[in-house]
């Protein structure tokens, strides 16, 4: 007979939530929904087992997921309300609570996705990441299972970036007195979608989640990984010596545009400095190739268009007259405008592609 979870129905920090339903359990805790009756809505708590609580490297790791998640308010990176430790040393934090699914699932029931539904959601991520990295935090373990396709309103695609529970929290974000997991000795991550500096331990930048995130667009066109691998440790050993299948061999008889198959091997190479210098630049690449994959389908002379809108005028500044066209997806200005969020108008870029290319989940 299964042992009744002792957290089912409890109230905790006197009373300010409920907890109401299981949803999963992971290797460090449990995963509930809860209520919270001062502010109507329901949420996610996340508990450390206690017996995991008591050490101290685990504990410290579910803090800074706390912290770092706490510090960051783009739209694709899930929210944290609050984050603390139970009368009973369990440490807990409370997040947003999400309705959908995750990438894998979502691979996992409906197949590959086409470039046009893809290369939205992997734009929002790009804003994401834009805003982590520039905020010191490495993600370090970006798969299709920690990006989860939510409902927001009549939108069924907007991807919430989640885990930051392995996040590298560079030095200037260090509080005095805390645990660093992730040194140079140190593996963690998913060997999948490790980058070739991570599977060495080596110290890592942002472009290394810029490697991981290419694995995901890569395996969520053809669902396959770039590396034939069996185990664990031959993917590791593959990220650091093979080169990865071209897009356009992987899936016979399925054809790619080939600007995206080489913004892709670009973010795949073995070399950090090799790759595209930043989440943002990744972005804009990937937002061309999106601009590409409606031009063909608009009358001759007209302005391809998403949802109705022009898509050159969802890019906020056009390029100065005498510089070359691609300059212009590297201004500051479409950092700052395009890919982290925080602003109307940028969110409003997301909104559009979205409702362009989603299907009901």
């Amino acid at each position: 007979m299964a042992t009744a979870d002792p957290f089912l129905g409890r109230e905790l920090m006197g009373g300010q939530f409920k907890i109401l339903e299981r949803l999963g359990a992971g290797g460090m805790g449990v995963v509930y929904s809860a209520l919270q009756p001062e502010m109507n809505r329901r949420v996610a708590v996340k508990v450390l087992n206690p017996k995991l609580s008591a050490r101290k490297d685990l504990a410290s790791r579910l803090r800074r997921e706390a912290r770092a998640m706490s510090q960051m308010s783009h739209p694709s990176i899930a929210k944290v309300f609050l984050h603390g430790e139970l009368d009973d040393g369990s440490l807990y934090v409370v997040m947003e609570l999400l309705q959908g699914r995750n990438l894998k699932d979502a691979i996992r029931a409906e197949g590959p996705f086409a470039p046009e539904r893809a290369l939205p959601i992997l734009l929002a991520v790009c804003g994401a990441l834009t805003e982590a990295h520039a905020a010191g935090i490495i993600h370090r373990d970006l798969k299709p299972d920690n990006i989860f396709l939510c409902r927001s309103g009549a939108l069924t695609d907007f991807p919430k970036v989640l885990d930051f529970g392995l996040a590298k929290v560079t030095e200037n974000q260090m509080r005095p007195g805390s645990i660093v997991l992730t040194g140079a000795d140190e593996v963690f991550g998913t060997p999948r979608y490790m980058s070739p500096e991570q599977a060495q331990a080596k110290p890592l930048t942002p472009a290394s989640d810029i490697y991981s995130l290419a694995l995901v667009l890569y395996e969520l066109l053809t669902g396959q990984s770039p590396f034939d691998a069996r185990d664990a440790l031959e993917y590791t050993l593959l990220h650091v010596k093979a080169p990865p299948v071209p897009l356009n061999a992987r899936v016979p008889g399925k054809i790619f545009p080939v600007e995206l198959e080489q913004v892709l091997m670009r973010a795949l190479r073995k070399a950090p400095e090799e790759r595209y210098a930043s989440a943002a630049e990744l972005g804009a690449a990937l937002h061309a190739v999106l601009e590409g994959l409606y031009a063909p389908r608009t009358p001759s002379g007209s302005t391809p268009a998403v949802a109705g809108v022009p898509v050159a005028a969802l890019t906020p500044l056009p390029a100065p007259p005498a510089a070359p066209a691609r300059s212009r997806w590297l201004t500051p200005a479409l950092v700052s405008g395009a890919f982290v969020l925080g602003a109307g108008l940028a969110v409003g870029l997301t909104l559009l592609l979205l409702r362009s290319c989603a299907t009901p989940g």
